[in-house]
């Protein structure tokens, strides 16, 4: 039988005990030289690559490697606490103190006496709420807090989203389509130009069409480029099999092409 209080004591006790991990291998002279010359602008990027390694857990649907991935996220959590706390910023229990009062403010419906929202209802009140906190904060604009350090696709069908909010969208996504064959041809006069700089302008318009079109069309284009480039590999990946069963060597553009439609064949069937 499951006991809450018992599993809460374990809880507290690994947080305390991963605590002070961290703050042993920050101690100067005795901690470890790698953690102890880190910064918040060195770790950001083992941020970001955990938060990517919990997603491909989930995508390859692995518990162990879940719950590995999330102890990482988790460590990355109390690396740059301890360093802010070494600074006199803020500490851990400020971050998860911040935290709960977050939930709790944006969870009327749960914790308070509000009505029961739909989803949709709830998603579009959570958005009213952080505007009114970036408005609090001093921010200007809607796009203030689009953080660039999202990917570039993730990062360019959030501005859009944003922009929406005010009626800057096109009404449908076939008016998306619409600029797409726009840029499209822009990209062709600036490749019959041989223009390099506008080869590349043009390109960035393009993914940023398509990311917006994707908004419009209610598809992650994260998610669906994660999922053209997983069918990518497996295909290429049985492509490889059949030329190493068949002793390898080169093969013309025509055969490459042939060996991939029969890996799609296989994939289908």
């Amino acid at each position: 039988m499951h006991d809450p209080i018992s599993e809460n004591t374990r809880l507290f006790s690994a947080v305390e005990r991963l605590q002070a991990v961290m703050v042993a291998l920050r101690t100067p002279e005795t901690g470890c030289p790698w953690d102890i010359e880190q910064t918040f602008e060195t770790i950001a990027p083992y941020t970001i690559e955990e938060a990517y390694e919990v997603a491909d857990a989930i995508q390859r649907g692995s518990m162990p490697a879940l719950k590995e991935e999330l102890g990482d996220l988790l460590f990355q959590v109390l690396f740059h606490s301890r360093m802010a706390e070494e600074d006199g910023a803020f500490a851990l229990a400020d971050v998860i103190e911040g935290l709960n009062a977050k939930m709790i403010e944006r969870h009327p419906h749960v914790f308070a006496n509000a009505e029961m929202r739909s989803a949709a209802a709830q998603t579009t009140a959570w958005e009213t709420m952080k505007a009114e906190k970036r408005k609090a904060l001093g921010a200007t604009s809607l796009l203030d807090d689009v953080a660039l350090a999202l990917p570039a696709l993730m990062r360019a069908e959030k501005l859009t989203k944003r922009a929406a909010r005010i009626g800057f969208d096109w009404p449908t996504p076939d008016d998306v389509l619409r600029k797409l064959d726009e840029e499209l041809a822009e990209l062709a006069a600036g490749r019959e130009a041989q223009d390099e700089a506008n080869i590349a302008e043009e390109m960035g318009d393009i993914l940023f069409v398509m990311a917006n079109l994707a908004r419009k069309l209610g598809v992650d284009p994260e998610e669906a480029l994660r999922q053209a480039n997983a069918k990518f590999e497996r295909r290429f990946k049985h492509m490889e099999a059949t030329m190493a069963a068949e002793g390898g060597g080169e093969r013309t553009l025509e055969a490459l092409e042939a060996l991939w439609n029969a890996a799609k064949r296989a994939e289908r069937a």
